[in-house]
């Protein structure tokens, strides 16, 4: 007879989550390597969720901004790069490679086609142009350490050329060779995000040099990365992964074998976990609250969330293109969202019944105490905007 599969409820999945995310108070962690270690990664996109995300695991926030910004721009121990879904995440540094190799490179290829084929199509310099154009920004950008776009451009003018894209389309517009290439380079690996223009909160960035990184197998690196979320996020089902990773569900199911992962059995169906990863966690994670922002990694882990987000919450809590909001959790399930008003006060809203009992109100409470704490005078508002949020400032 076959090996029986152990199933994980939701209750066991929730209690991982606490432990695993660094989210129940003993948890939490010393710094914001070992939360983005312990994340895999941070949704980079807002730059504001990268801080707020380490902020909500630290056990001693007040110096959030500091250690993350030496972290990311300083000892380079974080590095914000594109990856998974041709999305802007920060990754512990020892990851650039894995995630240039499993996931980088087939997204760089087709943006690069793309660029080509935009180009010629709008009548714009060829190829061979392009990666003279290349040479010279790369070489510009060596020699400043790092720079604006604009900055590249006085350097390298052929930058500022622009080109008509999807002409005589609804959505025809005018791109700059700058802000295409600068995209691809960055998919290609070859440079990262640098210091923003303006505080923690800015959206406006330099480019550096990309850190070098060994050339990696694709397979060997889509095995390594699978393991290493499966043993933050498992167990996930294989629409989770493929919806997590973007890959093709025949590379999926390539890793998870080459990974060795194991089958249980979610509400979902089957689920996996990394090897050894199938047993509870050692103890209860005791009763925590955590208010999250926007885009947070634990919030958009998983495709299939009716385990720790009741679906009537989701239209308040997202926006229409799937992005969630900031979210109030208790216990690991989401309760609820918050805001920031433009005089500072951190407000929040239960969901649902909106009874989740006096502990959890007070321990809800003390977290938005402490999370105005060390935000300070810096006023927050999301990039992806939710009807909730939206609301609660209004």
């Amino acid at each position: 007879m076959g090996r029986t599969r152990r199933y994980v409820d939701g209750a066991e999945r929730r209690a991982r989550l606490g432990v695993r995310h660094r989210l129940a108070g003993g948890a939490r962690a010393a710094g914001p390597e070992e939360v983005t270690g312990s994340l895999v990664a941070l949704h980079g996109t807002d730059p504001a969720t990268v801080y707020l995300s380490v902020g909500a695991r630290l056990a001693e926030p007040a110096g959030t901004v500091a250690s993350t910004e030496r972290a990311l721009y300083e000892e380079r121990s974080l590095v914000r790069m594109h990856g998974m879904r041709r999305t802007v995440f920060v990754f512990p540094a020892e990851l650039t490679a894995v995630v240039h190799a499993s996931t980088g490179m087939a997204v760089a290829a087709r943006e690069r086609a793309k660029l080509v084929k935009d180009m010629a199509t709008a009548g714009a310099p060829d190829a061979d142009w392009l990666a003279d154009v290349e040479r010279a920004t790369l070489a510009a950008l060596e020699r400043r350490g790092q720079a604006t776009a604009a900055e590249l451009s006085g350097d390298e003018p052929r930058l500022r050329e622009q080109f008509v894209y999807a002409a005589g389309k609804s959505y025809e517009g005018v791109h700059t060779v700058s802000s295409r290439l600068l995209t691809v380079l960055g998919t290609e690996g070859k440079v990262v995000r640098g210091r923003p223009l303006g505080s923690w909160t800015s959206g406006q960035f330099r480019w550096a040099p990309a850190p070098p990184h060994p050339e990696l197998d694709e397979a060997a690196a889509q095995a390594a990365l699978l393991e290493r979320w499966l043993r933050c996020c498992g167990p996930a089902t294989e629409a989770d992964l493929k919806w997590w990773t973007g890959w093709k569900v025949t590379d999926v199911r390539r890793a998870l074998a080459a990974a060795g992962a194991e089958e249980v059995t979610v509400d979902e169906g089957t689920g996996f976990v990394a090897p050894g990863g199938g047993e509870p966690p050692a103890g209860p994670a005791g009763p925590w609250a955590a208010l999250l922002p926007a885009l947070d990694p634990t919030a958009m882990a998983w495709q299939q969330r009716d385990w720790y987000l009741a679906p009537e919450l989701r239209p308040a809590l997202f926006d229409r293109s799937g992005n969630v909001g900031p979210t109030v959790w208790w216990n690991g399930r989401v309760v609820g969202g918050w805001a920031q008003r433009a005089d500072g006060e951190i407000v929040w809203r239960l969901l649902g019944s909106g009874d989740v009992g006096r502990e959890a109100g007070a321990a809800i409470a003390a977290e938005a105490e402490r999370l105005a704490g060390w935000v300070g005078a810096t006023r927050l508002t999301p990039r992806f905007r939710t009807p909730l949020e939206r609301e609660l400032t209004g």
